[in-house]
């Protein structure tokens, strides 16, 4: 078996949430008063913890004004968006197949808080899937490679054993920091052409041909 460890990405690989986060994102920024915010630049900044988000979307923003941006998003996105966020389709199944194989770690590296991250987990009932999961409000955020650090720490295992999943360069970016091998998936925010810079191994074009992949490269 080459990997003994896969980590996933959230927000756009494993669960199409992105469409909820740019409207949430957007009521957000009205409501701090700062003003309407493109889509397509609120897509760049998903996988950034929020603060860094906050910071890269809204630039000399007052701190007083980034703190109310960010709890109206919090709000929108739990309670008051009602953009549907599902599970992209076959992402169940897939992951379920490959929790069959025993030697096999798997783990979340996201953006998201550690509440935000637990409360999807609970909605969803994936929390049990994964062995281990690191969320940017508890170390650093994206493209910084420390949370995979961490995770390859806690379930000992060597770097070279590992790849990361994600569907933006910051997810890329931090996996070749530490010298891990990387997937990319053309199916999130980033283009191809965006994450062929940061050299992945793989460009999965959907959910199907991502397993498929993770399937020959975890053979036991």
């Amino acid at each position: 078996m080459r990997f003994e460890l896969v980590i996933f990405d959230w927000d756009g690989t494993l669960m199409n949430s992105v469409p909820r986060i740019v409207s949430s994102m957007q009521s957000a920024a009205r409501e701090a008063e700062w003003g309407d915010l493109p889509g397509p630049a609120v897509e760049d900044i998903i996988g950034l913890g929020l603060p860094e988000a906050v910071d890269k979307l809204c630039p000399g923003i007052l701190p007083e004004q980034s703190a109310r941006l960010r709890e109206r998003y919090a709000h929108h996105f739990v309670h008051a968006d009602p953009t549907p966020m599902t599970f992209f389709d076959g992402v169940e199944a897939s992951l379920g197949a490959l929790r069959q194989r025993k030697a096999l770690k798997l783990a979340v590296a996201t953006g998201k808080t550690r509440r935000g991250l637990d409360r999807i987990f609970r909605d969803t009932q994936s929390g049990d899937w994964f062995h281990a999961s690191r969320t940017a409000d508890e170390t650093r955020s994206k493209p910084h490679p420390q949370m995979l650090s961490e995770l390859l720490d806690e379930l000992n295992v060597p770097v070279e054993r590992a790849v990361m999943v994600g569907d933006t360069e910051y997810d890329l970016e931090m996996a070749r920091a530490i010298g891990m091998s990387r997937v990319g998936v053309s199916y999130g925010v980033h283009s191809v052409e965006r994450l062929f810079v940061s050299e992945p191994e793989y460009m999965a074009h959907n959910v199907e041909s991502l397993f498929d992949w993770l399937h020959r490269e975890c053979r036991q």
